[in-house]
């Protein structure tokens, strides 16, 4: 397993993967090793680090490097179900278990979405409360409403 590291504006990016795909993307706090300097960055990795930084400079919504994380059959479900929620957009957890055939399965949603090991590729971020509230992301709340405003800036509206 290999690592790189960028820095972004909710902290440092940890990537974890090998050939077989990334396994894993955190966030901590620190500035721990991230660096700009892509030559110390494994090349099973470059591609995830490439994208990720144009996520976050505003110019990618779509990821395309693959993926290998590690879970459940369940868990990667709900994962899958995660990919296909539009940039920009937001769902419940109730429309993601009824999404997945199980309206009773609400909890368990949620307890994968929050084991979610891809954070921001596989869009955890983007699902909501019923009531369009903010709950629980193991980022912290600051970082998902960070994540959903860069996703949906503002609309310029006409002087005229």
């Amino acid at each position: 397993m290999q690592q790189a590291f960028l820095q972004t504006p909710l902290g440092t990016a940890i990537i974890e993967g090998d050939e077989n795909g990334v396994s894993r993307i955190s966030i901590t706090d620190g500035d721990g090793n991230a660096t700009e300097n892509h030559d110390k960055t494994p090349y099973v990795l470059a591609e995830a680090v490439n994208q990720l930084k144009a996520y976050f400079d505003g110019k990618l919504n779509t990821f395309s490097f693959k993926l290998n994380p590690e879970g459940t059959d369940f868990q990667k479900r709900v994962w899958d179900a995660l990919l296909k929620i539009p940039y920009g957009k937001t769902t419940s957890y109730q429309e993601l278990s009824v999404q997945l055939g199980d309206v009773k399965a609400i909890r368990a949603v949620a307890s994968a979405n929050g084991k979610n090991p891809l954070w921001i590729v596989v869009p955890c971020h983007r699902v909501i409360g019923s009531d369009g509230s903010l709950t629980g992301y193991a980022g912290g709340l600051w970082r998902k409403k960070w994540l959903l405003e860069h996703e949906t800036p503002p609309v310029q509206q006409s002087l005229f």
